[in-house]
């Protein structure tokens, strides 16, 4: 950066992008005004209000450090310590994944499989009581919207909650958007790494769903209570192959947590322990949905055909048209 003019917010967005952009970065503008909104505290479009206001030193010196840093490769989501994911914002750091849009595509399919598998007025239920009781005490009606004590004892006995797991929950994307648009639902989230669980106990907290998302270190589905069932296995395990691994950005397999990508040398070894485990868990016409890499896409719907008590459906492709999600339902 030379000195002859002044670095106003306008000419750092521009020197940045381009900068960025010479040092590998596909998103140069982009990273730009993330890192500059984070050092500035401001959001982006108030940038564009400010072309012309010089940060102070302390600003700046924040700002060229994660330029610096970005410039090197390391992920914009690490540096800022947030990723957007379906419409929630998500505490990341390099213990997790940082989430990525085609998991939505995981999160929109189980949505729609637990309102098939509840009726829309049991769904509404809570919603409902919440109504009613604002008619006479607004307290206890943003209670029922938490999902703090809107079921009274006989409704709550008439509605069984819908059972779901997140398996490998890593920041807690899966199960948190469970809880928040799945009123009656009951969430497990497991994960083998306890750093990870530290993640995901900060977004379930920052999201107000510790009532109804349970945190549980384990390895799969093991160390689960012996009757415990569910109604949906939903799970972005590590699926990709040593060989894919190298293959990968250098901001995704020199940053991100190799125990979270890699599922063994053919990417399929750790959802090959999965699908037994989630078939002897379901519940007679729960789901099994399943992340993926098209690369094994055909090697993991063998794997759920040659499970007897599983029947394969469908797969969800991305807005890439890449074999993404693979579902399956318990029939006995």
């Amino acid at each position: 950066m030379t000195e002859s003019q002044p670095w106003t917010i306008g000419r750092l967005l521009n020197w940045t992008a381009e900068y960025l952009t010479e040092n590998g970065s596909s998103s140069g503008r982009l990273d730009a005004e993330v890192l500059l909104s984070t050092a500035l505290h401001c959001s982006r479009i108030d940038l564009y209000t400010r072309f012309d206001e010089e940060p102070g030193e302390m600003q700046l010196d924040r700002f060229r450090e994660m330029v610096r840093c970005r410039a090197e490769g390391t992920p914009v989501a690490y540096l800022v310590g947030s990723r957007e994911f379906y419409s929630l914002e998500f505490h990341v750091n390099h213990d997790v994944l940082i989430p990525r849009p085609e998991t939505e595509y995981l999160v929109m399919q189980m949505l729609d499989l637990a309102r098939a598998m509840r009726p829309a007025e049991e769904l509404k239920v809570k919603s409902e009581d919440a109504e009613g009781a604002a008619v006479g005490d607004p307290d206890q009606a943003a209670n029922d919207v938490e999902g703090e004590g809107s079921l009274s004892d006989e409704k709550a006995t008439e509605v069984s909650p819908l059972e779901i797991v997140d398996v490998g929950t890593g920041s807690g994307i899966i199960a948190i958007c469970a809880a928040k648009h799945l009123p009656c639902a009951r969430i497990t989230a497991i994960d083998l790494s306890r750093s990870a669980l530290s993640v995901a106990r900060e977004n379930v907290s920052r999201h107000g769903v510790e009532d109804r998302v349970t945190l549980r270190p384990g390895d799969l589905l093991t160390g689960l209570p012996a009757d415990q069932r569910f109604d949906i296995i939903a799970s972005n395990p590590p699926y990709v192959s040593e060989e894919e691994m190298t293959e990968l950005a250098p901001e995704v397999k020199d940053f991100e947590p190799r125990g979270a990508l890699v599922g063994g040398r053919e990417g399929t070894e750790i959802i090959e322990r999965l699908i037994p485990q989630a078939a002897e868990r379901l519940n007679l016409g729960g789901h099994l949905l399943i992340e993926l890499s098209p690369m094994i896409h055909d090697q993991v719907v063998q794997l759920i055909k040659a499970e007897p008590r599983l029947r394969f459906d469908e797969t969800i492709r991305d807005a890439s048209r890449l074999d993404r999600i693979v579902q399956a339902t318990k029939v006995q």
